[in-house]
């Protein structure tokens, strides 16, 4: 059998708000994606922060580990754009090609890709075109394509007839008020035109005879830009839509339950395409769980958060039943410069957001508190889980050579620009490291 062409398809911001995953937001064609394909019900990003997720994703490695420790339009870079999954695939016989956003290099011409697009912008009205074009060529070479849209980043579009905010729940860490209900509204308008983007790219793809030959990964990078989600190691921040269509069993609208992590895909992959697994990789296959061989190929998955546009070092495990989420440097409050501006957020500044402390450690047993709302940290009774959930992040942290482990703070590279924690907002002047 020839190789399997490659359709990944790659979103902002979008977490698991999506209709598959069970919300009101409606998303048709990811829906039919979902049906045809695998839904992954527990997948996670490696970092809930916009360059450092892509990376995970890309290498196979958590974000310390390929250097992506910030964000890529801010000065941060991969230690070695060779670990890039192109470099391997183009070794066994791949066309790459990139047709939108990426965000993993400040230039995409670092990046190794054979092809670049280069559509006018990331959006979906122009990346599309570019990518249906593509599609319609001759493909006697096995292909990867990565579409990558801005959607649903802020700006949100405006609310069209189809959301309106007095039917609309705004997301669970937040309240329901009228302000949060428009700012959901707007967040369903831009999956409006997400979710069109992915069916007219699969649709091109259908047309040219290529949907049994290929594999489609659709994905997005964390959680939705709302207080207490992206930027946060809370499943609001880490949880995230993956969904796989195609060869190697990604077929039959089965739902995977298991724990499993972006850092998963490019060994997935290298098993699917029997092509050797680079040293670098971190994370497990994800076939036998499609198989139905093993239900489990994880025990835990970890993440992290270094720089956004602030430094705010943190680091968390997960099982299937605990969060353990520590902060490091002794803050004690929130980084406000980590979430974007919107209305939500401001509602927050109101009622005082800025003063709320936030414990060095947090505890959360996810099957009575699955919103991680009750801290049990501070709980006696629960001093032997936290100690064992304490061990598995050192670890990991330990395995992983985690430059946390060296002290305090992490260094930026030389003419990186962040923000003083200290700010309110992202769009503040930064500093040049």
């Amino acid at each position: 059998m020839p190789q399997p062409h490659i359709l990944y398809l790659h979103s902002n911001d979008t977490g698991r708000y999506v209709q598959p995953y069970g919300y009101a937001v409606p998303a048709p064609n990811l829906q039919r994606l979902a049906t045809e394909g695998v839904l992954f019900r527990q997948a996670f990003c490696a970092s809930p922060t916009c360059s450092p997720s892509r990376a995970a994703l890309l290498t196979g490695q958590c974000a310390h580990s390929s250097g992506m420790l910030g964000l890529a339009h801010r000065g941060f870079a991969l230690y070695d754009y060779g670990h890039h999954l192109v470099h391997t695939l183009a070794a066994a016989g791949y066309h790459t090609v990139l047709a939108g956003l990426q965000h993993v290099a400040a230039d995409p011409e670092m990046i190794g890709y054979d092809e670049l697009l280069r559509p006018q912008s990331d959006a979906v009205a122009d990346v599309v075109p570019a990518a249906v074009e593509f599609l319609r060529r001759d493909h006697r070479q096995p292909f990867f394509l990565s579409v990558g849209f801005i959607e649903t980043h802020r700006r949100f579009r405006p609310p069209g007839p189809a959301q309106d905010a007095r039917y609309c729940r705004p997301p669970a860490p937040l309240p329901d008020t009228p302000t949060t209900r428009q700012d959901m509204a707007a967040f369903m308008a831009s999956v409006e035109v997400l979710d069109r983007g992915v069916g007219a790219v699969l649709q091109a793809l259908a047309e040219q005879g290529l949907s049994e030959d290929t594999l489609v990964i659709c994905t997005t990078d964390h959680g939705l830009a709302f207080p207490g989600m992206k930027c946060n190691l809370t499943d609001h921040g880490l949880g995230v839509m993956l969904i796989g269509r195609g060869p190697g069993g990604f077929g039959g609208g089965q739902v995977c339950d298991a724990l499993v992590s972006h850092v998963d895909l490019f060994p997935t992959l290298c098993e699917l395409l029997q092509i050797e697994r680079p040293r670098w990789l971190q994370g497990q296959s994800l076939l036998p769980l499609v198989r139905g061989e093993v239900e489990q190929v994880h025990e835990a998955i970890f993440a992290e958060v270094n720089y956004h546009a602030a430094y705010e070092p943190q680091r968390c495990v997960r099982t299937q039943r605990w969060k353990y989420i520590r902060r490091f440097g002794g803050r004690g409050r929130p980084v406000l410069p980590n979430c974007d501006d919107s209305p939500s957020k401001q509602l927050w500044m109101e009622h005082g957001w800025a003063a709320r402390p936030l414990p060095a450690e947090q505890l959360f047993d996810l099957v009575f508190d699955p919103n991680e709302a009750h801290d049990l940290a501070p709980d006696p009774a629960h001093a032997e889980v936290l100690a064992d959930m304490r061990a598995r992040l050192q670890a990991w942290m330990e395995r992983t050579d985690d430059p946390l482990l060296e002290g305090e703070p992490v260094p930026a590279p030389a003419g990186a620009r962040v923000n003083d924690p200290d700010g309110v907002s992202p769009q503040e002047p930064p500093r040049v490291v």
